[in-house]
């Protein structure tokens, strides 16, 4: 059986693949750009590895399964995808981001940063013997915009620390059993009026695409801090760096953005307008599930499906099932 992966995907994130991989597959590695060679190298392949299937796509006619080694679908156009082709998207990010997540609110309350910085200039401020006394987590306040895996991952650690934990979400059923109730999309300003820390953790859809805007940080209490490791677009760029300006909100702590350079290039500003010059926000380059395990469990979890499909058994992490051929 053929696998078809794309050269923009060989630069070491699919490597041990093969070696989870329990019945052999003949693993084609194609330039997507090259039109001509990428409908030849389509011709007989049974699954492909790729987070992209958009615009003028060869014909598949083999195709039964196209693995996405993210969770993201935004660059997946379903229409111009036969039916016949199952999508499975995979996760294993969530530990990561979940960890970083309360990495970066620790950070914020506490500011062991903030306290090194002075203390090595022999500034005392901040000790038991003067200065002012930094915050706890215990107690606060964590709204989750999005309640799937990130979200659940980070409503366990949050609550580790004390934390009060609610969530808002378009899936989830009304009841949870790690936090209980969880509210429609149609709460969600209500839980921005409770909330000490707002995160948003919801895929990029329609539906979500600009939801904060003014009148969410308008909502969000001045002391609020909104931590984004998403997509950038669910924030509107332009109402995000006003409410930090204007300090209508207390802080952002942000992962995801809206510009990010040419592949295989690491420099370049993430946004248009000038985030970096800000005291208020905490920035971090796409890094928050970039982790040490992150790619030994995508790698054996994208096999897994290989297998699946290879002997013939049900997929797992289906975002669009494969519709039988009449």
């Amino acid at each position: 059986m053929k696998l078809l992966i794309k050269t923009t995907d060989t630069d070491g994130r699919l490597s041990m693949v093969p070696e989870y991989l329990e019945i052999p597959w003949d693993i084609e590695v194609v330039d997507p750009d090259d039109y001509p060679a990428f409908e030849r190298a389509l011709r007989g392949a049974i699954a492909m590895i790729s987070m992209s299937w958009r615009g003028r796509m060869p014909p598949a006619p083999d195709l039964r399964l196209l693995q996405l080694p993210g969770a993201g679908t935004d660059e997946i156009d379903f229409s111009m995808l036969d039916a016949r082709v199952a999508v499975c998207n995979c996760y294993e990010h969530e530990i990561g981001i979940a960890e970083y997540v309360l990495g970066a609110m620790l950070e914020w309350t506490v500011g062991v940063r903030r306290m090194d910085a002075r203390f090595r200039s022999g500034d005392w401020s901040g000790s038991h013997l003067c200065g002012p006394r930094h915050g706890e987590l215990f107690g606060k306040t964590l709204g989750i915009v999005g309640y799937g895996r990130i979200g659940r991952e980070v409503a366990r650690r949050a609550q580790a620390f004390g934390m009060q934990v609610r969530a808002c979400s378009r899936t989830s059923s009304n009841r949870d059993a790690l936090i209980g109730c969880i509210a429609s999309m149609e709460g969600l300003y209500e839980l921005l009026a409770q909330s000490d820390f707002v995160l948003v953790a919801a895929p990029l859809t329609d539906a979500t695409r600009g939801l904060f805007g003014p009148q969410a940080f308008r909502t969000m209490k001045s002391s609020s801090v909104v931590i984004n490791v998403a997509r950038g677009a669910i924030i509107q760029q332009q109402a995000l760096f006003d409410a930090l300006v204007q300090e209508r909100i207390g802080g952002a702590i942000i992962d995801v953005w809206y510009d990010y350079p040419p592949s295989h290039q690491i420099s370049g500003r993430p946004a248009a307008l000038p985030f970096h010059e800000l005291p208020n926000i905490l920035m971090t380059p796409h890094a928050s599930g970039w982790t040490e395990g992150l790619l030994p469990r995508r790698n054996r979890a994208i096999a897994d499906n290989l297998n699946r499909l290879a002997r013939g058994e049900s997929l797992v992490n289906v975002v669009r099932p494969a519709v039988s051929a009449a």
